[in-house]
């Protein structure tokens, strides 16, 4: 089964090099990092380290996301690979998602920075918080238990075609979590390691991130319990 990884970047110059070198070419064929909008040298080194570079001027995670399926489309890629462009995430711990799709016919899985191994400082309270309150909303709505909205997964690319995502910004992760138990799939949840991020977050550093973030969530998880 052929594996494609790929990687929103939004100003990670320090780091995206690290993170493409650290994927496991022997399991990904094809590494796409999608340029958000940076301001800094994000493009020439992710192209440095050998990796697809794709352009998207709509600014948000989500955004860059739906660019790379866009891509992946025309490339007959079995499995997608998500993961962040900060090196936060363990890249070779990759087989770790993959497998379960590969040997157990699993659709759909994620992996748990809370449940994982990670460094000291690396998951704020918020996210943590977060975290527990969407799970505990996506189990009382859907009956699928979750601990964390993490960025590395591996999904059917058939499957996430499926889901046919929407969100541009930051409920693209909690979309794709309720979308896939709303459908039933395989889904697997297992500890990957984690660390602290290369460089300053845009999201959970701040305060006014940090509450955008969280109200994109709940507005998410509530749209797609009550819109049918």
């Amino acid at each position: 089964m052929l594996a494609a990884a790929i990687i929103p970047a939004f100003n990670e110059e320090e780091s995206i090099g690290k993170v493409v070198n650290a994927i496991p070419k022997n399991l990904i064929s094809e590494i796409i990092v999608v340029n958000n909008n940076s301001t800094d040298n994000t493009a020439a080194e992710a192209a440095k380290a050998g990796a697809v570079v794709l352009f998207e001027s709509v600014k948000g995670y989500g955004a860059s996301c739906l660019k790379g399926i866009e891509y992946l489309k025309e490339r007959n890629a079995d499995i997608a690979v998500f993961l962040d462009g900060d090196y936060s995430d363990y890249p070779e711990e990759a087989h770790l998602l993959l497998e379960p799709i590969i040997k157990d016919n699993f659709d759909f899985v994620l992996g748990s920075r809370v449940l994982g191994k990670r460094e000291k400082g690396s998951l704020p309270l918020q996210s943590r918080v977060g975290s527990i309150v969407s799970g505990f909303l996506i189990k009382l709505f859907w009956g699928v238990k979750y601990t964390d909205l993490g960025p590395f997964r591996a999904i059917k690319f058939n499957k996430l075609l499926d889901l046919d995502m929407h969100d541009k910004w930051y409920g693209w992760t909690v979309e794709m979590q309720i979308k896939a138990a709303k459908k039933n799939y395989k889904i697997l949840e297992l500890p990957v390691s984690y660390r602290s991020r290369i460089g300053k977050s845009k999201v959970t550093r701040t305060l006014k991130g940090s509450v955008m973030a969280s109200l994109v969530i709940l507005k998410t998880i509530f749209v797609l319990k009550f819109n049918k």
